[in-house]
């Protein structure tokens, strides 16, 4: 029997947005990570905004400290269009996950909603609503919530007709009056815009 040496929890966000990317993050701790740290944490979805960053200073103070590691992986709206939302996911999470340098058979991976790892990783599991139940995954959460967030304001400046810095792609009301206005900018999804 193999010793389980690592605990990784994975989420992602960004599946449902008319623009932007989707983004997977990898959390990695020691199997005798002191559960402590994560005390208080939610899933990034119940946090506000103000919360949301000060848990992911933390998280990235934790990393610093080397005391947990993360790595979070995005998929661009242009390669969404291509290949479909759901490879897109598969390949964002196998990048995060590569990135971490794991040994599959010491490592146990939690995984949030319908999320699934490589084959290789023997220790997986798939939990409803793992965002809101495992500290781990409610971490990765955050992290890959906070990064798209960044991003997304960052593309609000270069595309600032379509109010991202608000939305952050997701389809508002306003959203998709704006996109009605002004067409599609290049970080829309055209295969989620047919409609509009």
């Amino acid at each position: 029997m193999n010793k389980i040496t690592h605990i990784v929890g994975i989420d992602e966000v960004g599946r449902g947005p008319l623009a932007g990317p989707v983004t997977v993050c990898a959390c990695k701790v020691p199997h005798d990570f002191e559960m402590s740290h994560f005390a208080g944490i939610k899933d990034s979805k119940k946090l506000s905004p103000k919360a949301r960053e000060e848990w992911f200073v933390k998280i990235s103070d934790l990393k610093k400290s080397g005391i947990l590691d993360f790595a979070f992986s995005s998929v661009s709206a242009g390669d969404i269009d291509i290949i479909g939302i759901a490879l897109a996911i598969k390949r964002a999470l196998n990048e995060a996950l590569l990135a971490l340098s794991l040994i599959p058979e010491t490592t146990r991976v939690k995984l949030d909603g319908a999320l699934k790892a490589p084959e290789k990783f023997i220790f997986q599991e798939t939990i409803i609503k793992g965002d809101e139940k495992i500290p781990i995954i409610s971490a990765a959460s955050i992290v890959a919530k906070v990064t798209r967030d960044r991003h997304m304001t960052e593309q609000a400046k270069l595309y600032p007709l379509y109010g991202f810095e608000k939305h952050k792609g997701y389809g508002t009301k306003n959203h998709f009056e704006l996109i009605r206005q002004h067409g599609l900018s290049p970080i829309h999804r055209k295969s989620f815009c047919k409609n509009i």
